[in-house]
């Protein structure tokens, strides 16, 4: 953590992991996630499970019973991590909305690098987090967050057909019989049935085109009643509405109607300030009805903001949202709505760089889960602990504060 604890601090400290200890059933299973996630909290580079026995318990003899009791509680604990995690969710969404609404439900993925094949989920494929095709595992992640503040509540390991078919692989990763393979946006929907079904405040549903790109994803958010704001590529096709949104033509690709769009239409608008300088592009916005052969009749589609962003030194827009927000949104509320996927990537180092998201060195389903809960756990903590300490400038109403370090 950043900050020390005082000694009210260190008693809310206490009391968190009392009240998650109440749902573990065990008394020494109990001691253990607390020893973990006390592990997870304080500085070390490296948070597996053997270099953080060794610095919990200096002596050599201590220190190996500590590792084999962390080992036993995160690889073969028989705990519930929906319990958990739901404990969490609910400390750290109190604390960010008793002083301000959610806004944003954000979904990414994020990859954990291997060197081996046999850690669960492992196998060559692309992750952002390398910007290529690699030896990882890919995790995707719900985010909420308010104007100031996010927090992570919940992952789900993507696992290929390579692992989900292998009855090989899966008793030896212990993959339970009712887990099959869904793609990365079937995942993100299980976990926004979750949120939902444990009463998370609605936000603005967030996601770049790798979920954005299904009309089915997008169709299912709206069922559920949740706006979104997801890129969509360039070949994405859509019809044109004129002014009384009635369709005209024939579908169009989105790259195709950015380059019929005026350039004076594309208009500079900043959306937060960066550490260096103002962070601006410029902006096209129109109304559109996105085109999908799923048998849905063109008179009962919705239609939707499409978003058309034209980066600096760019020589033609390369960016394009679908945004289902009101028609009588502002240009700058979208661009804002659509840039706040960025706390992903500011959520990902914290759990990363500080909690040890990617430290864990065992190879089972139930392992990687438990070790997910844990960060997930501290994360509220301390999320809570920084919302105490700070709050919001009244001047910066409106516009997203400097990120903090989670921990």
């Amino acid at each position: 953590m950043d900050q020390p604890l005082d000694r009210d601090g260190a008693a809310r400290l206490e009391q968190y992991f009392e009240g998650i200890g109440e749902l573990l059933n065990d008394r020494r299973r109990k001691a253990s996630f607390a020893m973990y996630s006390m592990g997870l909290l304080l500085d070390g580079e490296r948070k597996s499970v053997e270099p953080m026995a060794a610095r919990l318990c200096p002596d050599p003899d201590e220190a190996g019973r500590a590792h084999d009791r962390l080992l036993h509680m995160c690889a073969d604990g028989k705990w519930s991590d929906r319990d958990v995690r739901r404990y969490a969710m609910n400390y750290g969404v109190a604390a960010m909305t008793n002083r301000e609404p959610m806004e944003h439900w954000i979904i990414d993925d994020t990859g954990f690098l291997k060197q081996g094949k046999h850690s669960v989920g492992v196998q060559r494929q692309y992750t952002g987090s390398a910007g290529k095709t690699t030896n990882c595992q890919v995790a995707v992640s719900l985010t909420v967050s308010t104007r100031t503040e996010h927090q992570p509540i919940d992952f789900e390991l993507y696992l290929p057909q390579s692992w989900t078919e292998d009855p090989a692989r899966r008793k030896q990763a212990k993959i339970p019989d009712d887990v099959v393979f869904q793609t990365k946006p079937e995942l993100a929907l299980r976990m926004i049935d979750r949120a939902l079904a444990d009463g998370v405040p609605k936000g603005v549903v967030l996601a770049d085109n790798g979920y954005g790109d299904s009309s089915e994803f997008r169709l299912q958010l709206r069922a559920r009643g949740l706006d979104h704001a997801v890129a969509v590529k360039g070949a994405t096709k859509v019809w044109r509405v004129d002014g009384k949104l009635r369709r005209r033509g024939d579908p169009i690709s989105i790259g195709e109607l950015s380059l019929q769009i005026s350039p004076t239409r594309y208009r500079r608008t900043t959306w937060r300030d960066g550490s260096r300088r103002p962070l601006w592009s410029r902006f096209a916005v129109t109304r559109v009805v996105p085109f999908h052969d799923d048998g849905t009749e063109p008179a009962h589609r919705e239609d939707v903001w499409l978003v058309l962003e034209w980066e600096r030194d760019e020589e033609a827009p390369t960016k394009f949202y679908f945004v289902t927000l009101p028609k009588k949104t502002t240009r700058l509320r979208l661009v804002r709505t659509i840039k706040e996927r960025y706390r992903t990537e500011r959520m990902y180092e914290d759990l990363k760089g500080e909690l040890g998201l990617d430290h864990y060195e065992g190879r089972s389903y139930p392992g990687w889960n438990h070790h997910i809960s844990c960060v997930l756990s501290c994360y509220a903590f301390v999320l809570g602990e920084r919302v105490r300490r700070f709050s919001p400038s009244p001047r910066r109403q409106g516009r997203s504060r400097p990120h903090r370090r989670a921990a």
